[in-house]
């Protein structure tokens, strides 16, 4: 009977909770999320069907064009999809045909056994083409519109690029670590950015011996070592692959493709139990289950969970923080405690609220990325 339909008794005392403010219980979070994405999923397949199609995506007033094309079969038995490689062509401050030809090489650069390769035009034609603020969004909403209309898994997200592409990888892979199962940084420059966000992101870079212009070749020996020494200091964290190339110049002669079936073998962590996040000079206020309000660049923060206790390590420029949890990570039912610098910041239980499954998906248009609960917590001494 209809009344006896366990979903039917959920809607019903989900509906409850709603009114009256109650709490979820983790079944109906579960149910909720679920319900919330189909919805959202539906929504948006109209909204941007027209650009999907188009090939091309617009982020207050910066337009990108992207090309794509799909290989083998999807993933089946593992609950998942296809698998999305987001490719970086090279350029920079240079005229417009010659970014239109790099481009034109970067489709055809790499070859995938399974998933979609994706290759973006940059909007512009400056040297850091692919580090302004405006590719994050532009990045983001490529990735939902390939979950949506090519079967993207978003645990299955890799993002690589070449010489100006490397760059690219350089700064976004820090900063939008979150998003991607792993990177790969191919003959690229660093710039000022530092490897600390890539605790949880598996990072690979290739380098040709003999790079030396702009010392592409020095940045990356200081960076071989500079990653050797996270990892060595944190061994849960900082996965990567560094490979000086000998003999190569800027050109590898492809032997950087090994980067493909590496980064291929692995998937995003997005609960993971510890999470170092440098904000870049181009902020986010979201990164992992962490979220602050006013983000600063260079702000840092260190956060690990162990059983119902979340500690903060670290905190520079950042005065409150919320915490994003759910029932994967710990016992909701049971009381969390947070700490800090030798206080007890909170302990007590924190409720599942449809309003911040809600929230979470609003800020990311993620089906993994919802949380049930949330506490904020002041930093300040």
């Amino acid at each position: 009977p209809v009344a006896d339909c366990p979903r039917v008794a959920y809607y019903e005392a989900a509906a409850a909770a709603l009114d009256e403010g109650r709490p979820l219980t983790a079944e109906g979070a579960t149910w909720v999320a679920d319900d919330l994405w189909h919805a959202r999923a539906a929504e948006l397949r109209v909204e941007r069907a027209a650009e999907h199609e188009a090939r091309e995506l617009t982020h207050e007033g910066a337009v990108m064009p992207f090309w794509f094309s799909v290989h083998g079969d999807a993933p089946r038995g593992d609950g998942g999809g296809r698998s999305l490689y987001i490719s970086m062509h090279g350029g920079g401050g240079t005229a417009a045909r010659v970014n239109d030809q790099q481009w034109e090489n970067q489709k055809r650069l790499y070859s995938i056994d399974e998933g979609v390769y994706v290759a973006p035009r940059a909007p512009t034609n400056t040297w850091n083409l692919w580090h302004q603020g405006h590719i994050d969004p532009l990045f983001a909403r490529l990735i939902t519109n390939m979950i949506l209309f090519e079967g993207v898994d978003p645990d299955r997200v890799y993002l690589l690029g070449y010489s100006a592409g490397g760059d690219g990888v350089f700064q976004l892979a820090p900063r939008m670590a979150d998003r991607f199962a792993a990177a790969a940084m191919m003959a690229g420059h660093p710039n000022e950015t530092r490897p600390d966000g890539l605790r949880n992101l598996p990072f690979g870079l290739h380098m040709g011996e003999r790079d030396g212009a702009y010392q592409r070749n020095e940045h990356a020996a200081t960076w071989k070592q500079l990653l050797a020494d996270l990892r060595a200091a944190d061994p849960a964290g900082y996965d990567h692959q560094v490979e000086i190339h000998a003999g190569k110049g800027h050109w590898m002669d492809r032997q950087d493709a090994v980067a493909l079936p590496w980064m291929a073998e692995r998937t995003r962590d997005l609960r993971p139990e510890r999470i170092v996040w440098l904000q870049d000079d181009v902020t986010h206020d979201r990164f992992y289950w962490l979220k602050v309000d006013e983000p600063k660049a260079r702000a840092r923060v260190v956060v690990e969970r162990e059983g119902q206790t979340v500690r903060i390590l670290e905190a520079k420029d950042v005065d409150r923080l919320t915490i994003r949890l759910d029932d994967t990570m710990m016992d909701l039912d049971e009381p969390v405690r947070v700490e800090h610098a030798g206080r007890v910041l909170f302990e007590g239980r924190v409720e599942r609220q449809r309003r911040v499954v809600e929230q979470t998906l609003a800020e990311r248009d993620d089906p993994r990325g919802m949380f049930s609960a949330q506490l904020t917590v002041d930093l300040t001494p």
